[in-house]
């Protein structure tokens, strides 16, 4: 918590004014923030100063590994995040390769299960990390990649949190994630959530004991429609101890991640905050 804190105080006092193209607002930003969470004692990143909402995020999570291309997938699983992405924008609307409602294209999830070989075949690098670690190999590459630069142009949105390497010291497992464009006060618990998440998970599927996440984050941003809530309200509040995360014993493999899992198989205790803040959101 003290962490994102930190974060949010350094962005005010050193951030550049930037203009943003695609929103029409300026951000307030810095380049290069790490973010460190402990998954070894279960300090769950979940912001407490101000209510925050995990299952979203892991639900959105959960479609990522198993590859979905439709924000109907999405929602029938308890994510609304690509409902707008899917439909909304005109870009995308317009783009000949949009296979029509609610198709996202190849993004995200599609490149981590079904990244496409100029052969013609298909690459699923998770199923490759998840049979390696299980193995107890650490190839020095077991890495999930979401950011295809000769794709882009077929899906709905570029990836923001686009890869995650994997790191095996013995038993114990750790993660690396890279993010390029940090929307802090609004997205980025989203993705904490997700990086924790995401260890925890393949830790349990192969059998590792899970440690460290560390998350690099490039871009950092304050929309200028957000800076006074995060300014005068939410860094006036005092943090309260991390939560943990509880992940069903039951899911032992990533075929149950495919199939059966869902957001009632993750929980949380001893989460106090304080009320929530509705920050603006930029499309």
């Amino acid at each position: 918590m003290k962490q994102y804190l930190d974060l949010c105080r350094r962005i005010i006092k050193d951030g550049v004014w930037v203009e943003n193209d695609r929103t029409g607002k300026r951000c307030l930003t810095v380049i290069d923030a790490s973010l460190d969470y402990d998954a070894e004692n279960n300090q769950f990143p979940l912001i407490t100063t101000r209510k925050s909402f995990y299952r979203s995020a892991i639900a959105e999570l959960l479609g990522y590994l198993r590859g979905y291309d439709s924000a109907a997938q999405f929602r029938a699983i308890g994510c609304n995040t690509w409902n707008a992405n899917a439909n909304k924008t005109r870009a995308w609307l317009e783009n000949p390769n949009r296979k029509g409602e609610d198709d996202m294209g190849r993004v995200y999830g599609v490149q981590g299960r079904r990244w496409a070989k100029p052969d013609g075949g298909q690459v699923d690098q998770l199923r490759k990390i998840v049979d390696n670690l299980s193995r107890g190999i650490d190839d020095r590459g077991e890495i999930l990649t979401f950011y295809n630069p000769g794709e882009l142009h077929l899906g709905c949105l570029r990836p923001c949190m686009h890869t995650h390497t994997f790191s095996l010291l013995g038993d114990d497992l750790y993660l690396t994630s890279y993010q390029r464009s940090c929307d802090v006060p609004l997205g980025l618990n989203f993705n904490q959530v997700q990086v924790f998440t995401l260890l925890a998970l393949m830790a349990q599927i192969t059998g590792k004991n899970a440690k460290t996440c560390f998350h690099r984050l490039v871009n950092c941003h304050i929309y200028e429609d957000q800076l006074p809530l995060l300014r005068d309200v939410q860094l006036q509040r005092e943090p309260y101890p991390s939560p943990q995360l509880h992940i069903n014993p039951d899911i032992k493999t990533l075929e149950d991640i495919e199939t059966w899992v869902t957001v009632d198989d993750f929980s949380v205790s001893g989460y106090q905050h304080h009320d929530p803040i509705r920050y603006p959101f930029s499309e």
